[in-house]
């Protein structure tokens, strides 16, 4: 039986496609979750809508009695970041700032947010670890990075279980407004368009089914992590592998255009999830098994394929 049982959490961005997953899961664990948005979620639940930088909003969503927090919202477009560096510091950190305050202010025992591997920077095809220094090269990283910083300062200082989740590519079921390769990907099938390809399209990447990523934030909760974990399937694939397992899944060809890289991408996302393995979690989903389930997602109840 979970020790969440009866206990509020709160999820920030839960009305996101992460977010509606983790409050799922929570309510699975037998918590009793609570949301922090900037609009309704689809579901019931106890929801402030309002934006994390507002400290009235915060001051709303927190308050006395409340267990833990999952923190999801953010703004977390590498290409937005460097074309607006300013809003996605203000979200990311002084946002993250706002709710550790609080959080310290009402006593909460536990605070599980989302970071990414983007903080440690290009390190090539290595195979990337929490020991790895933290060398951002966007301002979305910078800011990732700099929200971990404020999560251990105020764990050190004030007693608080606090974790960051360094998340490979989260993909699956509930996915439809994302704007990640995956979701692209799937409604390039079903629109029969051509889809952009960056490079040569050798560049690997890391990618965890969304129902592995909800279960590693309740494991963290529940059992008080503390400090950077990364959450991952501990194996890469090519964008060209992931192209071919669409064409797999889905039963339709995928035209592709290669064009030029982006700045700011790294060529290489390899991830040790040894830790978190230690600490009990371990992804469920296969890769093709969860591109099924995303296509038989995207393809309910009304969207079909564009005839050829």
């Amino acid at each position: 039986m979970s020790n969440l049982r009866g206990k509020r959490v709160l999820v920030t961005g839960g009305a996101g496609f992460i977010g509606t997953t983790v409050v799922r899961h929570l309510r699975e664990a037998g918590a009793e979750p609570c949301v922090i948005d900037l609009r309704h979620p689809s579901y019931e639940v106890d929801t402030v809508v309002g934006d994390i930088r507002d400290p009235e909003a915060v001051a709303a969503a927190i308050q006395p009695g409340l267990h833990g927090i999952v923190h999801l919202a953010a703004m977390t477009s590498v290409l937005k970041s460097m074309e607006a560096p300013w809003d996605v510091h203000t979200t990311n950190v002084d946002g993250t700032a706002t709710l550790l305050e609080r959080a310290r202010q009402a006593g909460v025992e536990r605070f599980v947010s989302a970071s990414t591997n983007a903080v440690v920077g290009d390190v090539g095809r290595q195979c990337i670890t929490e020991e790895h220094a933290l060398r951002p090269l966007t301002p979305y990283g910078a800011t990732k990075a700099a929200a971990e910083m404020l999560l251990s300062g105020y764990g050190g200082s004030y007693g608080m279980a606090c974790c960051s989740l360094r998340l490979s590519n989260v993909f699956g079921v509930g996915m439809d407004l994302k704007d990640s390769m995956v979701p692209r990907l799937m409604r390039a099938v079903i629109k029969g368009s051509t889809i952009d390809v960056y490079g040569d399209g050798e560049q690997v990447r890391d990618f965890v089914y969304v129902d592995d990523v909800a279960r590693a934030f309740v494991r963290a909760l529940e059992e008080g992590w503390t400090g950077a974990t990364i959450i991952g399937a501990g194996e890469s694939h090519s964008v060209n592998e992931l192209v071919d397992m669409t064409r797999e899944v889905t039963g339709h060809p995928v035209q592709t255009r290669n064009v030029a890289p982006k700045p700011g991408e790294m060529p290489a996302v390899v991830l040790d999830t040894s830790r978190a393995r230690s600490l009990g979690w371990q992804p469920q989903m296969s890769m093709l098994e969860g591109l099924r389930a995303t296509w038989e997602d995207f393809t309910q109840p009304a969207m079909e394929p564009a005839a050829r």
